[in-house]
């Protein structure tokens, strides 16, 4: 297991097909970093929201999405959510907001964002202008290891933010499916700029698991290749915290948290001490 050798911040925004195991490498990677001494902020930015769980944190159920804080969002915005409203404030205030509403465990703090709303659903709303203001925020102005959890897709990034995020993993597992998504997002992410994008596998059961996914994604660059365990999904199912499972895994997920500090150390040269 290899030793993380950067004290750099980063940007780090994890997506793939769900249950492919976005949430399971997004908290791990959360705690290698912690406890390697790096400040650790993780943001759950799936609809469905299952980071506090995998990362062990109380009263998970008591955690309120950013997104139904509507005397927040009120607030900022000056427009209350489900309430006809033609103005409102596109770009609010969100510098305070980290501090006041994260939650801390064990060194990790959290942040849980809540669903953007889709174009179709209605026109742009006030919860999206704060949701997307302050992910701009904490992938633009914080010096900390931000790890962000995404949905399938990429909806919390826009073209700003995306410059921003040093790395954009995404989760495999050996499927036709898994893959099919893999590419859809690859598409999605350099339609808004961003190019670093890396695969990381999952559930690998076999060399021939192992086979197919490079044969099939030849243009992507894997950083680690985790092994199936039954304890990381019993762990899942019991929401137990997922450090407290398969130690290969971990030490999996340790070794690719050592790459990414390594390829952030080669992008910007010696690092600060």
């Amino acid at each position: 297991m290899r030793d993380i050798i950067c004290r750099l911040g980063m940007k780090i925004a994890v997506s793939g097909k769900g249950g492919v195991g976005k949430t399971t490498l997004a908290s791990l990677l959360s705690t290698a970093f912690s406890k390697s001494g790096y400040s650790v902020l993780a943001i759950d930015a799936d609809p469905n929201a299952t980071l506090a769980n995998a990362l062990g944190f109380p009263h998970p159920d008591k955690i309120t999405p950013i997104s139904e804080m509507a005397d927040l969002i009120e607030e900022r915005t000056g427009a209350r959510p489900g309430q006809l409203a033609p103005y409102f404030k596109l770009n609010p205030k969100v510098d305070d907001i980290p501090e006041k509403y994260w939650v801390e465990h064990k060194g990790i703090k959290l942040m849980v964002m809540g669903r953007l709303k889709r174009g179709g659903t209605g026109c742009y709303c006030p919860e999206n202008a704060l949701l997307e203001a302050l992910v701009a925020h904490l992938l633009l102005k914080r010096e900390e290891v931000v790890i962000m959890d995404m949905e399938a897709g990429i909806e919390h990034l826009g073209r700003a933010t995306a410059k921003a995020v040093d790395e954009l993993i995404v989760v495999i597992e050996p499927s036709k499916g898994s893959v099919e998504t893999a590419h859809r997002i690859r598409e999605l992410a350099k339609d808004i700029g961003l190019e670093n994008i890396k695969a990381v596998a999952n559930k690998i059961r076999n060399e021939q698991d192992r086979n197919f996914l490079v044969a099939s994604m030849p243009d992507f660059e894997f950083l680690g290749f985790i092994p199936y365990d039954q304890s990381v999904i019993e762990a899942g199912l019991g929401n137990w915290p997922l450090i407290n499972s398969s130690l290969d895994v971990v030490n999996r997920v340790q070794d690719i948290a050592a790459c990414l500090s390594a390829i952030k150390l080669g992008s910007v040269g010696e690092p600060i001490t």
